[in-house]
């Protein structure tokens, strides 16, 4: 069978909780240049205004989950800046090593926050955020936890959630494998990019999760370089 038939279960070195380092840093600056490259950013800020489409607000509170280093969040505030519209972002990351990382990158900005938390804790669900944005870190669960975390996410957000990952396929494992072995310094991005291909998602995958979670109403499509826009809607 294709190793691209089904989601692997193959840990990348990310997923150490506590990893740390020169080696962390290395990293985050290299998935800072490859998501602005290839326009992985965009397809999180688009889905943010697909949920506010209509709705004709002037500020929202914004939980990045797997915030990492906070590029995202500041990627979301400027965004939201030419929009002018007022954000509150709290970015939660398991890492406590990654939040200090987030808390120095953008200690420029009064509306950022950062906790480090667990989002399957029962504390995780209780303060209420209008959106959840989640970049490239569903793809770090298996499905059982991902059905539990798209729930989780439900109770949590008041207007809804935008998931942006990516699309397992063939094409997109061989080119990252090929990028990062030429240029990458970061022995982690070396291993851990084209695994996280392996553990991404078809569309009906995607589908089958949301709905297993309760998402009635969602639309999920593919952007370039591959890459799964998930918009869900309460």
């Amino acid at each position: 069978m294709s190793r691209f038939n089904s989601r692997s279960d193959q840990k990348e070195m990310i997923d150490d909780l506590y990893c740390d380092g020169p080696e962390l840093r290395q990293t985050f600056r290299e998935l800072r240049t490859i998501n602005k490259l290839l326009g992985g950013n965009h397809v999180t800020t688009n889905g943010i205004g697909k949920l506010l489409l209509n709705l004709n607000l002037t500020e929202i509170t914004i939980a990045d989950i797997g915030c990492g280093n906070g590029d995202m969040i500041r990627v979301i505030v400027e965004w939201a800046k030419k929009k002018n519209l007022e954000t509150e972002c709290m970015g939660i990351d398991a890492n406590p090593n990654t939040v200090t990382i987030a808390e120095q990158n953008l200690q420029d900005l009064s509306n950022a926050s950062f906790e480090a938390a667990n989002v399957f804790d029962t504390d995780f669900r209780q303060k209420k955020v209008d959106i959840i944005t989640c970049t490239l870190f569903t793809h770090h669960f298996t499905n059982e936890e991902l059905v539990r975390m798209f729930a989780s996410f439900g109770e949590k957000a008041r207007i809804g959630m935008v998931i942006n990952d990516l699309h397992r396929h063939p094409l997109a494992y061989y080119s990252i494998k090929l990028l990062t072995t030429l240029f990458s310094k970061s022995k982690q991005v070396k291993n851990d990019a084209p695994v996280s291909v392996l553990r991404s998602f078809h569309k009906g995958e995607l589908a089958v999760l949301l709905k297993e979670a309760g998402w009635g109403k969602f639309q999920i499509t593919w952007h370039w370089a591959f890459r799964w826009q998930i918009v869900a809607y309460k």
